[in-house]
């Protein structure tokens, strides 16, 4: 389980895959950006179901269908079915489904997945503010136009409560980094004011919807992101596994702050398979492999060699413990060249 304040990055002795149940797993900028496979992710994740782990894909990309997404991970070599799915739809239509009566109207501001996910509720998407919906629904649709947001606003304008998927402002595309749902929220925000109900991580809801539909008793979350998968994993009391393949930079990796640390960081998810080597305090800083780091004044320093992955692991120790519970403010950058990262993440 996660530490109150984490200050250095964990260690296990035994595979991940082996030492927990269930990896509930973010999907893009872990297993894939845009429509193609992540290097490594497809062989690692067979192999650990293989071994007897079970996979659930956890995502805030509240666009598409679970079957859908099911089919584009089969369709990749990663047989899957939709209950293996878990989406943001699902968890706020659940979430809107307790505040407003059974059968009610759903302005549904969004692609198919969360209209698929309102109607297993019992709830009736509509397309217009004029239709007396009870609720708004505000979730991630790549064909958004403005004429759709034009009728959350009206709606919310006129006092009807709102929801939001998730408040992801950026999302992974093969060409780079995207606008997210959370941009479109802010459009909204900016005509109508307000502020939604997000169910999506790393918000509690996101997290029961997963426990609920998996079962999972020894999860472990995966994720590219420290505000959502990781903040969603601290929230829920479980551990994490940070992957460099998605938004994530080494250097936002060492500023963290408490709710944003992981109990693991690798570069992909060939770290589902691997044990991860324990960082310990030595001398005036943390060692891990054949590397030290500390926090000498302003600057984070990096002494050995080895890994660059163990000295990454040894810099979260120095600069999380010299945070404490805030963000370090010290110098990286020399540390990181010398490691090949200089902020970059590992895609």
């Amino acid at each position: 389980m996660t530490e109150q304040v984490r200050r250095r990055p964990g260690g296990c002795e035994r595979p991940l895959n082996e030492a927990y149940d269930t990896a509930l797993l973010d999907l893009d900028g872990v297993v894939y950006a845009g429509g193609a496979a992540l290097a490594h992710a497809v062989d690692s994740l067979v192999t650990a179901r293989d071994a007897g782990m079970h996979l659930a894909y956890v995502t805030n990309n509240a666009a598409r269908t679970p079957q859908t997404v099911a089919d584009q991970l089969t369709g990749f070599g990663l047989p899957t079915g939709a209950a293996d799915v878990i989406t943001s739809a699902q968890a706020v239509a659940r979430l809107i489904s307790e505040q407003v009566p059974p059968g009610a109207r759903v302005l549904a501001i969004g692609g198919e997945g969360l209209r698929v996910a309102l109607r297993e509720r019992g709830l009736v998407p509509v397309e217009s503010a004029d239709d007396d919906p009870a609720a708004v629904a505000q979730g991630y649709d790549p064909a958004m136009d403005w004429g759709r947001l034009a009728e959350a606003a009206y709606a919310v304008q006129r006092g009807v409560p709102w929801f939001a998927s998730n408040t992801d402002l950026t999302i992974p595309k093969e060409r780079g980094i995207a606008p997210g749902n959370g941009a479109l929220v802010e459009v909204v925000r900016t005509a109508a004011g307000g502020t939604p109900q997000v169910a999506g991580k790393p918000q509690p809801p996101m997290h029961r919807e997963t426990v609920l539909r998996t079962g999972a008793e020894r999860p472990l979350v995966i994720g590219d992101r420290l505000d959502t998968d990781i903040e969603g994993a601290c929230n829920g009391g479980v551990d994490s596994l940070l992957v460099l393949t998605g938004v994530t930079t080494a250097a936002e990796l060492l500023t963290a702050t408490p709710p944003h640390r992981p109990t693991y960081v690798d570069a992909d998810l060939r770290g589902l398979l691997t044990a991860q080597p324990a960082v310990e305090p030595a001398g005036e800083g943390f060692g891990c492999g054949g590397w030290h780091a500390a926090a000498d004044g302003g600057t984070l320093t990096l002494d050995g060699a080895g890994e660059p992955l163990d000295g990454l692991r040894a810099l979260c120790a120095a600069a999380w413990t010299a945070a404490g519970g805030g963000s370090c403010t010290a110098d990286a950058s020399g540390a990181l060249k010398r490691l090949g990262l200089s902020g970059l993440s590992g895609r």
